[in-house]
């Protein structure tokens, strides 16, 4: 079969279009054909060898975290799904990726796909949707009526987050820059800060609950986002690199997270997607062939929106 994979840690021209062997599944695993994966940023990180503590993958390896396929055999044990069920799933992030046209999961992460997109867009959903989810309901446990603040609400995670919440009944106020002021806009953001020619604290007039901070920023900033969360509120942070600030005086509490595969919120997701209630964005579609060009054009800088790639 083909795959991308790397044999070695480095910039996006480590990565290899080749031809692998088909892998068997073990006890508890199905074999997916897959019909996408996408590009996630941390992608490039495992990638460049910056991720080795925490996701020690084994070389040469094979990227591609979010897996949308057909079920295609089953190991030991297994009993659901079954083969030609069409699936969606966050892959375990050690493990042989879905940059591949099969590759091994186990059973017990995977949700049926939706049935309204067709079947490649699924996989634009996974990995990002469930970090939304847990960083709103999981950590920072948004109720109807509380106002959150999300920075970097133009990006994948931020376009869910901001449907999320306003599903939740939620007030929301998004932080995007200008390329991604209609993606924001379509999702029903109360309220839309330019933070390239606003002052994002001062432009919040009202403390909020919760803040969910998606985006890359200094320290200094983050640490000023505390200060427009009202008293026993949240802050939750995507960046784990940046640890959240608190302020113990306000009983303001600072959660950093790292998301985990879940199946019975990715189901969750999914019935949400099939309802119309949640809108599935993809940007470009993309050959696995392209995959080392999709890496090269996100380390420069020069990629938006989410990729799928299609097998």
């Amino acid at each position: 079969m083909k795959a991308v994979r790397f044999h070695e840690y480095g910039d996006p021209d480590v990565l290899r279009f080749e031809d692998v062997e088909q892998p068997a599944p073990g006890a508890g695993q199905v074999r997916i054909r897959v019909a996408a994966t996408s590009f996630n940023g941390v992608d490039g990180n495992i990638r460049g060898g910056v991720m080795q503590g925490p996701i020690p993958v084994k070389l040469p390896h094979t990227p591609g975290i979010d897996v949308a396929g057909t079920v295609d055999a089953l190991g030991e044990g297994v009993d659901g799904p079954e083969i030609g069920a069409k699936v969606i799933g966050f892959l375990p992030m050690a493990e042989a990726g879905a940059a591949a046209e099969y590759v091994l999961g186990p059973a017990n992460i995977l949700a049926p796909a939706p049935a309204s997109i067709p079947l490649p867009d699924a996989a634009a959903l996974p990995l990002v949707g469930l970090t939304a989810w847990q960083a709103l309901f999981d950590h920072a446990k948004l109720t109807a009526g509380q106002h959150v603040l999300i920075n970097g609400a133009g990006g994948a995670v931020g376009g869910y987050a901001v449907q999320l919440a306003k599903n939740a009944g939620a007030s929301v106020i998004a932080v995007a820059g200008p390329r991604h002021s209609e993606q924001v806009k379509t999702a029903a953001a109360d309220q839309i800060i330019d933070h390239t020619t606003t002052d994002v604290i001062a432009a919040v007039t009202e403390p909020v609950d919760v803040v969910l901070n998606l985006a890359p920023i200094d320290p200094a900033q983050l640490a000023a986002l505390v200060t427009v969360i009202r008293p026993g509120g949240v802050l939750v942070n995507t960046t784990v690199w940046m640890p959240a600030p608190s302020d113990e005086q306000r009983d303001v509490c600072g959660i950093d997270l790292f998301v985990s595969s879940d199946a019975e919120q990715l189901a969750q997701l999914v019935r949400l997607v099939d309802s119309g209630e949640l809108r599935v964005d993809v940007a470009e579609r993309v050959p696995l062939a392209e995959l080392p060009a999709v890496h090269a054009r996100a380390a420069a800088g020069t990629l938006s929106g989410k990729v799928v790639i299609v097998i």
